[in-house]
């Protein structure tokens, strides 16, 4: 079994929720149904006792017609039917109270995993995308885990299946033994027909499943990105794949509906045609005078009884199969782990303002500064960024203690990534920029003023109580702010940074496609608002570099100067090519001399570049 996991809200899930048997998909269903086992044992019960009501009425109906319906014994008619009567009803509440428990059951075991989803999701963080697709996880979320909890209701029919089984050949044995032999043969029979079918509908099952979930990814990217693609000009182009892709699931579908009509034909077919068979059997039986006309009506209504466990066994090994190919993708994705992370309890995290250091790039971020990281690649600085933040495998240490030595979630209490691409969940405003904290309207105003997005909040319908859809996809920031959405929202993003107040902020482009006078705003906002504490930014922005204490230059991903940035300016022509656009380093001392700055004292884009 899978040992506990550590972060915080992982042990506040597994504490609901137990911890998975992750070693197979038959033992993650044997573990839900122990989950609440007195609840499955209740729905059993019920089960077994409403099928043994519907299994002792044949019975009973047997007996008030040989011995009720002889002239004068009225009294002991009324007996037998007041005795059906009874037996029907309490059969009726059992059947009752057995659906009600088995919903119980099968909603328990639904939510259970979808919490450990929704906590795995969490807990993958920044590994989440890079393993596993959002239509996978949205196929898990929305089906697997209802296919998973509908694989339980086994139980209960096995349970009353077997009963009912061993009840009806006990009766019929005491009618007449060659029937009993044709029942007892014949139910076996009826699986048989029915199990080479489960097979291939597992392998078309998970086929199916891996189709759809890939299918449900290219909806999301499409939906996310429709304003790009409209502006490309790639909506035909991405149409026809998803024509083409839809067209291959329907292909898929109807393999998988094949399989499915067959087996659900022989469920309902079966029965009824073994019920026939016997039937023919007694109603011989009864013209030659072996059996009484009662025990006909009583053979019929046992067989007839026994039908409904077949059926149902024959629907629960269909949903036992579905259920082990969604249990399969469930635990596949459950055992994931984040990348880069230990996963047992981990070293104690080193004393606050212990220095971080990246040997991969050389880059060492001194506790309480600003330091920046300038590379031609984007995508050098966000692997250093993504290496100090935990979020990929590496030998980054934190004060004495190797990084990826430490509990997860002691890094993420302490060490906060922020990128222009992180997700804006849905809720108001306010909400968003908040989290899991509560703060309040002055701190919430101070970060807004910091990332200078004061003009965003404005510009909303209701402020920082807009209700905002996921991305912040129901307002677009180029129509009511008269700029891209993204402008507008990376500073939100920032913002939300801010409110944060991790002890360590890595931020990842931060002033990214904004212009001079916001970039100059939001570098001294951020100057301003991490002060004494933290913080590492990727950038090639002139007046944020010039608020930093310590630029380091990187070429092919590793440190080629380090100082400050007009220090670098100066003495490095690959840095001045960067940030500079070619100019004289000494134009930066003549904006100086010609008082040539901005309302926050940072030297004009215009004059850097």
């Amino acid at each position: 079994m899978r040992p506990e996991r550590e972060t915080t809200l992982d042990t506040d899930v597994t504490r609901l929720t137990g911890v998975p048997d992750l070693r197979s998909a038959g033992r993650y269903l044997w573990w839900l149904a122990r989950r609440q086992r007195g609840r499955v044992a209740a729905g059993m019960l019920f089960g077994s006792s409403w099928m043994a009501g519907l299994t002792l009425a044949p019975l009973v109906l047997a007996r008030a017609i040989d011995e009720g319906l002889v002239p004068g014994r009225p009294g002991v008619l009324a007996g037998w039917c007041a005795a059906l009567f009874a037996l029907n009803g309490l059969s009726a509440w059992c059947g009752m109270m057995r659906h009600r428990t088995m919903t119980r059951v099968r909603m328990d075991a639904a939510f259970r995993t979808a919490r450990l989803v929704n906590d795995q999701a969490t807990r993958l963080g920044a590994t989440l995308p890079r393993r596993v697709t959002a239509g996978e996880v949205v196929t898990i979320g929305m089906r697997d885990v209802g296919v998973a909890g509908q694989a339980l209701t086994m139980a209960s029919s096995g349970a009353s299946g077997v009963l009912a089984f061993g009840a009806v050949a006990v009766l019929l044995l005491t009618v007449s033994p060659p029937l009993a032999a044709v029942v007892l043969l014949g139910v076996p029979v009826l699986a048989l027909l029915v199990g080479p079918l489960l097979g291939p509908l597992r392998g078309s099952e998970a086929a199916y499943r891996e189709r759809e979930s890939g299918l449900t990814a290219r909806v999301l990217d499409i939906v996310g990105g429709l304003r790009v693609l409209g502006g490309l000009g790639g909506k035909d182009v991405h149409a026809e794949r998803f024509r083409r892709d839809s067209a291959r699931l329907r292909a898929e579908g109807y393999r998988v509906a094949a399989v499915t009509s067959w087996i659900q034909a022989l469920a309902g077919g079966l029965p009824v045609l073994f019920l026939a068979v016997v039937t023919w059997l007694a109603a011989r039986m009864a013209a030659q005078g072996s059996i009484t006309v009662g025990e006909l009506v009583a053979v019929y209504g046992y067989v007839a009884v026994l039908s409904i466990p077949v059926n149902y066994l024959i629907e629960g090994a269909y949903d036992v199969s579905r259920g082990l190919v969604a249990a399969r993708r469930i635990i596949r994705f459950l055992d994931l782990e984040p990348e880069g992370t230990t996963t047992g309890p981990g070293q104690a995290p080193p004393p606050a303002d212990s220095p971080l250091h990246d040997p991969d790039s050389g880059v060492r971020v001194a506790p309480g500064r600003l330091t920046a990281l300038v590379s031609a690649r984007t995508a050098e600085t966000g692997a250093v960024l993504t290496r100090l933040a935990g979020f990929a495998p590496s030998a980054v240490t934190w004060g004495s203690v190797r990084l990826d030595g430490i509990a997860r979630a002691r890094v993420l209490d302490r060490i906060l990534l922020a990128e222009n691409e992180a997700d804006l969940f849905a809720g108001p405003l306010r909400a968003v920029l908040s989290g899991r904290r509560r703060p309040d309207d002055a701190a919430i105003a101070d970060a807004v003023r910091a990332a200078a997005a004061e003009d965003v909040v404005r510009g909303l319908p209701a402020g920082l109580d807009t209700p905002l859809l996921a991305q912040a996809r129901n307002l677009s920031g180029g129509q009511r702010l008269g700029a891209p959405p993204s402008v507008s929202w990376g500073r939100i993003r920032l913002a939300r940074a801010l409110l944060a107040g991790p002890e360590v902020l890595l931020a990842a482009e931060p002033t990214s496609a904004v212009d001079a006078h916001t970039e100059a705003a939001m570098a001294a906002g951020l100057r301003a608002a991490r002060a004494g504490r933290t913080t590492v930014v990727g950038t090639a922005s002139p007046l944020l570099l010039d608020r930093a204490d310590t630029v380091y230059l990187l070429v092919d991903g590793r440190v080629a100067a380090v100082g400050t940035h007009r220090e670098l300016l100066a003495g490095e022509p690959e840095y001045r090519r960067l940030v500079a656009r070619g100019e004289d380093p000494a134009a930066g001392a003549d904006a100086d001399r010609r008082g040539d700055l901005d309302g926050d004292g940072a030297p004009a884009r215009e004059v850097l570049r």
